[in-house]
């Protein structure tokens, strides 16, 4: 078991190209004197941005090659101050096939893209790596970027741990009061980027890119809130759309309930997939009566919240830590062995320590020693709360209707979606938010792709998204967890690499 363990963060990264670490910087960096900047910029139209005119330097790093640009703080003001954004790049292994650039992005959102590139190369076709320069950006306020800040890990911890009881007025007000200090918090450390990190302006971002690098459209692939970046990038600018895959969709444009439901169903479907497999297991350690197992999942989750589990070295994990480490798991069957290895320590010895560096994996935090590796986490939450918009003060009739419907929608983790508020108290909106893709009608053809058995990111958002996009086609993979291309089979590959490197896009509904 301590073996298997040993291998958690390796099998689940790999399987889906999630983020690993990047160094935490707390400053914003001042404009690079390169990029004219003034104290009183004249009104100009983003793409007349000097940011535009900049050059990428390009250093080794490891394998890759490595290159900081400057984009705008603030893109309602393109030549005012400006941060850094961090990219690499895999040149594409043969010149003379070389079709320009790809984009890559791994979700989050939060996730790091200089981290994907090195893994993303391991998967993607020989076909795709001859034709592309794969570029790795960690986007505006994340990792090597100029990045949101908000405390230590004991300020991190004590905004996102602790299981809340939300059954009175005055707890809901206490809620809503701390995601108010702590986004105060992260305003005193970050500065003006904390209320600009939103997806509209890195969709911005990734067309000054898209010029720097020389390449008239943007090639692109993104994988889950990747799907949204790029869909965005589509309504900002349709005209210079290139060969598009969006992995994983996300329908953004979907209200909170009803995708908080969406998501609820879809790991309640995939924790079935999982009983059933395990089931099949000589060492399954659940009840072989399914809905008894799935009962005895969610008291091991109410326990936690209720009392606790002790793991190695006296640590805890409460409600919201198992469940972290439970989800996790889900979003590839190829991490499921360690979803059965943390049960049968629950039911078995009655200690939680598998959960407790599942959960910390989840929050990409040291399980040794408490420290976070990355801001994912917090960044998650500066982003999409920019993104949600105003959101209705929450009641208790307002919570009670909610926690109705996602329990509803998961008997097992119904309780845990409705045990914090989300963005109600976040104090700042986009700028420029994009509500509907009616303008990405004029893109190139774009390539959607849903999962039949995606957690996250269920198929129906895949095949909406893809009714939005008059231009695009879907792909679906029949397949267990979260997104398809470098961790299904050789049809997606082909399909993919198809489109990406000869342009020639499947036909719409097409399975895998």
């Amino acid at each position: 078991m301590t073996r298997r363990l040993a291998a958690i963060a390796a099998v689940i990264a790999a399987s889906s190209l999630l983020a690993a670490c990047t160094p935490e910087r707390t400053q914003i960096v001042p404009s690079d004197p390169a990029v004219p900047t003034s104290e009183a910029s004249p009104a100009v139209a983003p793409e007349d941005s000097a940011v535009y005119s900049q050059d990428a330097s390009w250093s080794r790093c490891g394998e890759l090659e490595c290159a900081t640009l400057q984009v705008p703080v603030d893109w309602s003001d393109p030549n005012g101050p400006t941060v850094d954004l961090a990219i690499n790049r895999h040149a594409a292994t043969d010149a003379s096939a070389r079709l320009g650039s790809l984009l890559i992005n791994p979700g989050g959102p939060g996730g790091s893209g200089l981290d994907l590139t090195p893994a993303f190369v391991t998967s993607a076709g020989e076909d795709l790596l001859a034709a592309y320069d794969v570029i790795g950006f960690d986007p505006r306020g994340v990792g090597a970027s100029t990045p949101v800040a908000c405390g230590d890990a004991e300020d991190i911890d004590a905004y996102y741990l602790p299981d809340l009881t939300l059954d009175t007025q005055e707890q809901i007000d206490a809620a809503r009061q701390a995601t108010v200090d702590f986004a105060a918090l992260c305003r005193d450390l970050t500065g003006p980027l904390i209320e600009n990190v939103d997806t509209s302006s890195a969709a911005r971002d990734m067309d000054v890119i898209r010029a720097v690098l020389g390449d008239d459209q943007l090639h692109y692939l993104g994988y889950s809130y990747g799907t949204q970046l790029g869909a965005t990038y589509a309504e900002l600018y349709p005209e210079r759309v290139g060969r598009m895959v969006l992995d994983g969709a996300v329908d953004f444009t979907l209200d909170e309930e009803t995708a908080a439901a969406d998501q609820a169903r879809g790991f309640e479907g995939a924790l079935s997939n999982f009983i059933g497999w395990c089931l099949g297991e000589a060492d399954c350690p659940l009840d072989a009566n399914p809905e008894t197992a799935r009962q005895q999942i969610k008291d091991i989750a109410l326990t936690a919240r209720d009392e606790g589990y002790r793991a190695a070295g006296g640590s805890e994990v409460n409600g919201n830590l198992m469940v972290y480490g439970i989800v996790v798991t889900l979003y590839d069957e190829a991490s499921w062995i360690y979803l059965e290895a943390g049960l049968d320590e629950v039911l078995n010895d009655g200690t939680a320590d598998i959960f407790f560096q599942l959960g910390n994996f989840y929050l990409d935090k040291d399980s040794g020693n408490g420290d976070y590796l990355s801001n994912s986490t917090w960044v998650f939450t500066a982003i999409g709360c920019l993104d949600a918009g105003e959101v209705d003060p929450t009641t208790v009739a307002s919570l009670a209707d909610f926690r109705a419907v996602v329990e509803e929608a998961s008997p097992t983790f119904g309780w845990w979606f409705a045990s914090a508020l989300g963005c109600d108290g976040w104090p700042w909106q986009s700028k420029d938010p994009v509500t509907s893709l009616d303008a990405a009608d004029g893109a190139a053809p774009i390539l959607v792709i849903g999962t039949t058995n995606d957690p996250a990111t269920p198929l129906a958002w895949a095949e909406s998204l893809s009714e939005q996009l008059a231009s695009s086609s879907l792909l679906i993979w029949d397949g267990e967890g979260h997104t398809a291309y470098g961790r299904s089979n050789q049809c997606v590959v082909d399909a993919v690499d198809g489109y990406l490197v000869d342009g020639v896009m499947p036909s719409s509904g097409m399975r895998c």
